[in-house]
């Protein structure tokens, strides 16, 4: 089985007119303005999942700082992960700095969604109030054994859109927080990883922290699979496309350029996440 742990879609309403929202959701703005950067919905994820051979994929939305729009989105991610339940695995996303967003977060696990995600603070990064907003959301998957997934990326190199001004302090910072928790770092964790090399403490700390591939062929060379590999092991590696932006074939093919084999491919793009998410 083949599960791509990270794609985005979106309801109509906001694929047809996504301009309406621009003037008060500054970052939607920022990873949206331009036309080449594309809005989908269920139905079409589905039609690329079968062209690509993935049977299930973790759907969510964008973390939207308006909270009846998180909810208008988080409702749309429920229906369809009801209404497609052997291919969707939803996740509850919003602003974790939103009045209401310890009590939409609770909707959202309530209502069936496996766990919240894709967090993200693109203005702040991830400082003490950011953590302090996290703390109920936190607490809920914790309990629930339901998995968090957070938006990350490296410190350095080239600017993008949605490059947020993150240091691997605060991340490690986020992760020692919520030791508890199960967390999946987006985008490789901004290269937290190499740090699974020191004696002390760290990894430890990284014993519930998995690593999603998001936007891997933008930012690494193929060779970033068999280092993470060897530092952080192969079971705590998760195949995630960022779909739309990029198409899963690619990532397969990248893998195989790496030299990975067969059943460490399986493992990273399918037995990895059946684990994590209880299937």
């Amino acid at each position: 089985m083949i599960i791509d742990v990270h794609t985005h879609i979106f309801p109509a309403e906001i694929r047809r007119n996504r301009g309406k929202f621009f003037p008060s959701e500054s970052a939607f703005q920022l990873l949206y303005q331009s036309p080449k950067a594309r809005l989908i919905g269920g139905r079409e994820l589905i039609s690329v999942m079968d062209a690509n051979g993935v049977d299930r994929a973790v759907v969510f939305g964008f973390p939207w700082t308006d909270i009846e729009l998180a909810k208008t989105h988080n409702d749309y991610i429920l229906n369809m992960a009801q209404a497609y339940a052997d291919r969707f695995i939803g996740l509850g996303c919003f602003d974790p700095a939103s009045a209401g967003a310890a009590a939409e977060a609770e909707r959202c696990l309530a209502g069936g969604l496996a766990g919240i995600g894709e967090l993200a603070f693109y203005k702040s990064g991830i400082d003490d109030v950011a953590l302090a907003q996290l703390v109920p959301v936190m607490g809920m998957c914790a309990e629930r054994n339901r998995p968090v997934l957070i938006h990350t990326n490296e410190p350095v190199g080239h600017d993008y859109h949605g490059k947020t001004p993150i240091t691997l302090s605060q991340i490690y910072g986020l992760i020692r927080r919520f030791a508890d928790n199960k967390i999946v770092l987006a985008h490789w964790g901004g290269g937290l990883f190499f740090y699974a090399l020191m004696k002390k403490e760290v990894k430890q700390i990284l014993q519930n922290v998995y690593f999603d591939t998001a936007a891997s062929p933008y930012l690494y060379d193929p060779e970033v699979y068999q280092m993470a590999i060897n530092l952080v092991g192969i079971d705590k590696i998760l195949f995630g496309s960022d779909y739309p932006l990029l198409a899963p074939e690619k990532y397969f093919s990248e893998m195989q350029q790496a030299g990975l084999s067969r059943k460490q491919i399986s493992q990273i793009c399918g037995l990895n996440a059946q684990r994590l998410f209880n299937l």
